[in-house]
């Protein structure tokens, strides 16, 4: 057994060490906020916070959890930082298919955790990596910014 501290919930799961947390959160969890998407960490949608730090949970044992906090997109809002960004997303209008939004969404949040007035290359240095095949990359950049003047 292995226990978690997900989104401030012990949680005990029975899996082996080497099981990607990705599916340790869908499968096991059952919280299907965290997505899969390329399974390589490569697209982002699988993005979730251990100790404030954005990982790619695709490719993050579980084993790597323990002893962490780990952060979901079902638990960002626990934080302000996390309630304005899911607010800058929907004033905005950002998402369009969605399927991506949770992992922008937590990289968002990790990057104004850190930086309270993001440049427009913080931005993209913090969301590189972070994929959306629809393109609201204008969109998230503008809600990251206008997170930023929430919290400032």
């Amino acid at each position: 057994m292995i226990t978690l501290n997900i989104n401030g919930n012990i949680r005990r799961v029975d899996a082996a060490p080497d099981t990607p947390l990705l599916w340790v959160l869908r499968d096991t969890l059952q919280m299907t906020g965290t997505k899969y998407g390329c399974g390589m960490g490569l697209c982002g949608a699988c993005t979730a916070h251990l100790d404030g730090q954005p990982v790619r949970s695709c490719s993050t044992p579980v084993s790597a959890a323990v002893g962490k906090k780990i952060v979901t997109i079902e638990g960002v809002d626990h934080a302000r930082v996390g309630q304005v960004v899911q607010a800058a997303w929907q004033k905005l209008d950002v998402v369009q298919c969605g399927y991506c939004q949770s992992g922008q969404i937590m990289s968002a949040v990790a990057l104004l955790q850190q930086n309270r007035k993001p440049s427009d290359a913080d931005i993209d240095a913090a969301m590189a990596g972070n994929i959306c095949r629809c393109a609201t990359y204008v969109r998230i950049r503008a809600a990251i910014h206008e997170a930023a003047q929430a919290l400032a």
